[in-house]
């Protein structure tokens, strides 16, 4: 990776940091000399990944909570800011995804998967912001989805959660240009991790299987390194992935084209 120590000195908070691309994440900021504050509700995962990274894993601080309490966000996050003083990187990976068609999907389930998703997340980078406008600088990233610009078979709730992110965070650096922070929307495709495998079924309960697209992904470690790349670039959109990112561009340009390959998905 070019220039390891672009970010030293550096202090990055890093959500969903215990497994795939938060995890990558919390092992390539620590590797360049940031000071990294880790979360995502599995504090044993969170474990693993500090005493994976090492040598650098003093630099890496375990601070485990759930999204989906939001009303519990702003009190975590203003310990972290009592305790590091700044935060400079604010990176939004955690979330859920889903595998259940609309008519099967309760309503309590789309409200469990928006409360993680974008109120979660929105919750954390609301409370970090006023840090950042009074220390004049700072960067702020969501994770979103190709299918976060896009509906998808079986993610009719995971890819409303993420088409919303877009509209916070586009608002978001309108709003604060002139405060000198940064936001940007990240954008995967296929990467290979589990989040297939926690994917909530209509039932609420975990899908269990690692899809075939995400099988054939990119590595979390890619992932992260496109992501690094994107942010030294101060990119406000941050493609991750590879040959499958065409299909943006086809739902852009060829929108009748786009719906005649969405529609030979298998619903599966």
């Amino acid at each position: 990776m070019a220039d390891k120590n672009y970010f030293k000195g550096s202090i990055a908070w890093i959500t969903g940091g215990s497994s795939g691309i938060g995890e990558a994440l919390v092992k390539a900021f620590a590797a360049s000399g940031s000071t990294v504050i880790a979360s995502s509700n599995d504090a044993e995962g969170l474990k693993r990944v500090k005493e994976e990274c090492k040598e650098f894993a003093s630099s890496v601080h375990c601070v485990p909570f759930d999204l989906s309490d939001t009303e519990a966000i702003g009190k975590v996050a203003d310990e972290q800011m009592k305790k590091f003083s700044r935060i400079d990187y604010l990176i939004n990976i955690g979330g859920i995804s889903q595998r259940a068609r609309i008519e099967e999907t309760p309503i309590w389930l789309d409200r469990k998967i928006f409360e993680i998703n974008y109120f979660g997340t929105i919750a954390l980078s609301k409370a970090i912001l006023p840090y950042m406008i009074r220390q004049k600088s700072g960067h702020i990233l969501a994770t979103s989805s190709i299918s976060g610009r896009f509906g998808f078979p079986l993610r009719s709730t995971y890819s409303a959660s993420k088409q919303a992110l877009h509209g916070f965070i586009e608002t978001l650096y309108l709003e604060n240009k002139a405060n000198n922070i940064k936001a940007s929307i990240i954008i995967p495709g296929r990467v290979r991790t589990a989040i297939s495998m926690h994917a909530l079924t209509a039932a609420g309960q975990e899908h269990g299987k690692l899809d075939d697209g995400q099988a054939k992904g990119i590595t979390p470690e890619k992932a992260a390194e496109q992501i690094i790349r994107g942010i030294r670039k101060n990119k406000r959109e941050i493609l991750v992935g590879s040959s499958e990112l065409i299909m943006l561009h086809i739902r852009r340009y060829l929108p009748w084209l786009f719906f005649r390959i969405a529609d030979k998905i298998k619903s599966t």
